[in-house]
């Protein structure tokens, strides 16, 4: 079965600023642009942005709670991009395993050809 990869949803989680976000918003619960930007190098305005293309790709949702808004990961859509990630694997081992017998069936011709 072949997974179809999402390159929005790639390029979204190729930023380290979001990963980090990601990792933050998982192992600490939900959070707000506030109190992500306390943990990171970047501004609020910054998170937020952030959080904008998060939220756009699906990864992340938010509740209003007053003024803020508080965001949580999107455990469906992180598993999503776990099986598409697990599908790219699968496909370059395998083109790896191809390369790797084609180099080897190369070194055998050419060491039957030194010997003959």
């Amino acid at each position: 079965m072949i997974t179809a990869v999402d390159d929005e949803l790639w390029s979204a989680i190729g930023d380290p600023t979001r990963r980090t976000m990601i990792d933050l918003l998982l192992s600490d619960g939900p959070g707000t642009a506030t109190s992500l930007s306390r943990r990171l190098p970047v501004t609020r305005q910054a998170v937020a942005k952030h959080l904008a293309v998060l939220d756009r790709v699906g990864l992340i949702h938010a509740e209003s709670a007053g003024r803020e808004r508080h965001y949580q990961v999107d455990e469906a859509q992180l598993a999503r991009a776990v099986a598409q990630l697990s599908a790219v694997g699968s496909t370059w081992d395998a083109r790896l395993r191809r390369i790797k017998r084609i180099a080897e069936a190369i070194e055998r011709t050419r060491t039957n050809n030194e010997g003959a």
